[in-house]
């Protein structure tokens, strides 16, 4: 019992729980700003996915990781795009467009992969982003072990997560984002452009998966490997129901679900007795019972799921 709570309270799972929430935030939000604008996005995983590849073969071209990182961001707001263009443009169902996506991801960098690097597991090394230390934070006891030293991106990251609360609850375009999602019938009686708006969420989102999946290729890792997002992209779904379509409460659940992904990841080096399959399920565990009860307690945008166009009711 003494060693369970050595591995569940210790300040080194904390340091862990910033860096492992970063890639879930992200695209959290990005699912924030894709559901609240009415677009039901669960291709989340594919566009992280696609900008984790995207940032590995743009740093192995051009050596530099962070025009890697841009790269990421432009692949994963291009599947973004493709959603966009299936759900909005020509009304596909977008709970089948989004796992078709995450298919279509899954199979097309492992092709690619192959094709490339003449390998099925993962890609070459390539020049990562280098750590931050912040100085003063650094030196403050705890706080500066837990936040003082991180990649460029987890700082990065909670700054935009930040500006993207203040984005879409203190500015007249949040304000039209969320009407959209809310009534977009109303929206379009006073002129906003429900179109234009869903198109530019739903990019969106996949820009910000993209940033989260460059986060795991060029900041946890040097390389890219087969469907390395591993499910990061349904826990950014479950994060951001959890958290009310909120980035703020999104990046809250992505701690939770980072924390118990830290902890399973120590207990599988402890001396506690535990099958490792058992200890490998308790970060997914977790998502689906959180998933269940936010779903079933949450309400989410009034016309999420439901097509639109200018001049009609929603259906």
């Amino acid at each position: 019992m003494s060693e369970f709570m050595d591995i569940v309270f210790n300040i080194n799972n904390l340091t862990a729980t910033i860096r492992m929430a970063v890639p879930i935030a992200l695209a959290a939000m990005g699912g924030a700003f894709s559901e609240r604008s009415g677009v039901v996005n669960i291709g989340l995983e594919g566009m992280m996915l696609t900008g984790a590849f995207s940032g590995v073969l743009a740093c192995q071209i051009t050596g530099s990781p962070w025009l890697g990182v841009l790269f990421a961001i432009i692949g994963g707001g291009l599947v973004g795009a493709i959603h966009a263009v299936l759900t909005v443009g020509l009304k596909a169902d977008h709970v089948v467009t989004g796992v078709g996506i995450n298919i279509l991801a899954s199979g097309t960098t492992t092709w690619l992969m192959q094709v490339i690097w003449k390998r099925k597991g993962t890609s070459d090394l390539v020049a990562g982003l280098a750590t931050w230390s912040v100085p003063g934070l650094r030196d403050v006891p705890v706080l500066g072990t837990i936040l003082g030293t991180h990649s460029p991106l987890v700082y990065i990251s909670f700054l935009l997560i930040f500006l993207g609360w203040v984005l879409m609850f203190k500015t007249p375009l949040g304000l039209r984002i969320r009407m959209t999602g809310e009534h977009p019938e109303a929206a379009d009686t006073v002129g906003i452009n429900v179109r234009a708006i869903r198109y530019f969420c739903v990019i969106l989102s996949g820009c910000l998966a993209g940033l989260g999946g460059a986060y795991l290729s060029l900041a946890q890792l040097n390389w890219f490997s087969k469907d390395m997002s591993a499910g990061r992209g349904y826990m950014a779904l479950a994060a951001c129901i959890f958290g009310g379509w909120n980035p703020l409460k999104g990046l809250g659940a992505s701690f939770l679900f980072s924390f118990t992904d830290a902890i399973q990841m120590r207990m599988q080096t402890s001396k506690l007795r535990i099958a490792t399959e058992l200890v490998q399920m308790i970060p997914y565990i977790l998502t689906i019972l959180i998933l269940a009860g936010a779903v079933v307690r949450s309400r989410p945008p009034a016309a999420l799921g439901e097509h639109y166009e200018s001049g009609q009711t929603s259906k």
